[in-house]
């Protein structure tokens, strides 16, 4: 779906949603769980972006929205299994934590030895130590464009490689080269490898391919959560965005930027959405640092996409900058919607120096 100036996602996001909404009833008969459910697979569908080929964007989709249903089905059931105590574990330290914390390093290190030396050494000397791409290209006599390319190549297998030793092997040779080929986003390889077919088709795979493109694993410090009922609400996002936004390295005009957008969305939300959420997340792409912004409501939905996203249109009638302000403020702007389901917005802000 593309918004009014072209732009967005290349994806048919109001096919993939009814898609997605009919695997996800077929399996969740509550609604209110179904709609949350849709919403974070479009969310997570938008955050994957331009990094998904066109052909395999729906299984993703799929084998994501059943993902979050398996999900959701065991915290359900570990709920209804913890129900009688008193205490929630989750709170506590456990003694086996450090057992997981030596596994998941061992997992980095035999991932890290499963890379060129060369590879390993400039990523090391990089995400380690520190050091930026033009000392890099200087010692091995490339160019700081070519390192770039080389740490995302690296960061790619890295990825596959980690998933792998905490995974375990693959069922078949395809799998890896399909993980690669998603890791990296190199929609040509996805194509030839036919990895949207493949994905559908191989458990194993459907598993490991959300969390290769989902920049956002799990409630982390880097991602905040503001839930928007009230104007106050707006308020305490547009707050925190411009404070996650300065501790990236934006300038303070920049950072203002980013909150005014926000607190459109949350405004928005407040206003006509019976409940909704913005997620702030510090995302990365290669060396550059940005913030990407995830707003979803349950509301009314938007009739038409088009208008709302008209320059000049606010959706209450007022003064603000409205759907299509944020969208001229933010380098990245994605947005979908279904009557009486609600609207998910993704947005990305990048800090290039």
């Amino acid at each position: 779906m593309k918004t009014a100036d072209g732009t967005g996602s290349p994806h048919d996001v109001g096919e993939l949603t009814a898609i997605v909404r009919r695997v996800v009833s077929n399996r969740v008969p509550d609604r209110e769980t179904a709609d949350e459910i849709v919403q974070e697979t479009l969310a997570r569908l938008l955050a994957a972006g331009r990094r998904l080929d066109d052909s395999a964007a729906g299984p993703y989709a799929i084998v994501t929205a059943r993902n979050l249903v398996t999900s959701q089905w065991r915290r359900n059931n570990t709920h209804q299994r913890r129900e009688h105590l008193l205490l929630d574990p989750r709170a506590a330290d456990h003694p086996e934590d450090s057992v997981v914390q030596q596994e998941e390093t061992a997992a980095v290190r035999s991932a890290l030895e499963r890379l060129h030396p060369r590879e390993r050494k400039v990523l090391i000397a990089h995400e380690v130590s520190g050091q930026d791409t033009k000392s890099l290209a200087e010692e091995i006599g490339s160019t700081p464009g070519a390192v770039a390319a080389q740490l995302n190549r690296s960061r790619a297998k890295l990825r596959v490689e980690y998933l792998l030793e905490t995974h375990g092997q693959p069922p078949s040779r395809q799998c890896r080269p399909v993980l690669l080929a998603l890791s990296a986003g190199d929609r040509r390889r996805q194509e030839a490898l036919d990895a949207g077919y493949h994905i559908l088709d191989c458990e194993f795979c459907a598993v490991l391919s959300e969390p290769l493109f989902d920049r956002r694993p799990g409630r982390t410090p880097e991602e905040t959560r503001i839930s928007l009922q009230t104007d106050a609400d707006i308020v305490t996002a547009r707050q925190r965005g411009r404070e996650i936004a300065v501790e990236i390295g934006f300038s303070g005009t920049d950072a203002t930027v980013i909150a005014t957008a926000i607190s459109e969305l949350a405004r928005n939300i407040v206003r006509f959405a019976t409940r909704g959420d913005i997620t702030i997340t510090r995302v990365a792409d290669g060396d550059v640092p940005g913030v990407m912004v995830v707003a979803r409501d349950t509301g009314p939905g938007i009739e038409d996409i088009d208008l709302a996203m008209a320059v000049g249109y606010t959706t209450y009638g007022g003064r603000g900058l409205g759907l299509p302000g944020s969208r001229r403020l933010m380098d990245e702007f994605d947005i979908t919607s279904e009557l009486g389901r609600g609207t998910t917005v993704t947005m990305t802000k990048w800090h290039r120096r």
